[in-house]
């Protein structure tokens, strides 16, 4: 639940600036093409993106930029879940086992039960089944390693779909665009180099703006995967640590 309020919270925020946006588009696209031309030459980047915007067309301009906000929106929602599962390993693997030599499993369990993180949770997991055995250990550490994995590569299969999704309708626009530019040719009855460089301009500012979008959120999808990788490495470096921690312990 806290996973999507954090999602729609990001997304809708993103998505009222986009609104703004598309307000602000919208009021532009009222001027000539000559003032916007002279607007274009001297303002703002802010500007300069408002009119390829336009340019482009905001029937398919609109769904890329959407499909960036909202896999935007998922991928930094998972940085900050992947950035709080981050934890000092060594610290805690010393804490458990300074909690075992002084104060028993319930101790060791206490400490893991007051960390944050999926290690955390992996060795409360084992330890709250010493008792049916180390075999058990093993099956609860490495059962619960694959549900905790699970939870970190949630909602990636949503950015890949976006990053999918948005050149492909980048695409769609250039191929519709270049339609709509050949029906002006066949209707003016005459190739005019400035209505065929005019209408494939239009057709490809789509097409740029879906690489755009997919570029960014590739960015950001290889580097939570790198991040997963981290982590994954550190529970199953930890989880071995804690086995030799509690076959020693189960010796004395």
């Amino acid at each position: 639940m806290k996973k999507l309020f954090l999602i729609l919270s990001v997304a809708l925020f993103a998505l009222g600036t986009v609104n703004a946006f598309a307000q602000e588009a919208a009021a532009a696209a009222g001027e000539t093409a000559a003032a916007a031309e002279t607007a274009l030459a001297g303002d703002s980047m802010h500007h300069i993106m408002m009119q390829k915007f336009l340019e482009g067309g905001w029937e398919w301009m609109l769904p890329v930029l959407l499909c960036l906000v909202i896999g935007l929106a998922v991928a930094i929602e998972r940085i900050l879940y992947l950035s709080l599962a981050t934890i000092n390993s060594k610290k805690l693997i010393a804490a458990v086992e300074e909690a075992l030599k002084n104060g028993g499993i319930e101790a060791a369990k206490e400490v893991c039960r007051n960390t944050r993180g999926p290690i955390a949770s992996i060795y409360y997991q084992g330890l709250d089944r010493y008792d049916q055995g180390l075999d058990s250990v093993e099956k609860a550490v490495v059962s619960y390693g694959s549900v905790q994995t699970g939870q970190m590569e949630s909602g990636l299969s949503w950015i890949g779909l976006f990053i999918a999704l948005s050149p492909m309708l980048g695409f769609m626009g250039t191929v519709v665009g270049m339609i709509a530019a050949f029906d002006a040719i066949q209707a003016a009855g005459d190739i005019s180099p400035t209505l065929v460089a005019g209408g494939i301009k239009v057709a490809l500012l789509t097409t740029l703006m879906g690489l755009i979008a997919a570029v960014i959120l590739q960015l950001f999808y290889n580097y939570i995967v790198s991040k997963i990788d981290s982590l994954v490495n550190d529970m199953e470096d930890s989880s071995i640590t804690l086995m030799d921690i509690l076959t020693a312990y189960s010796k004395k």
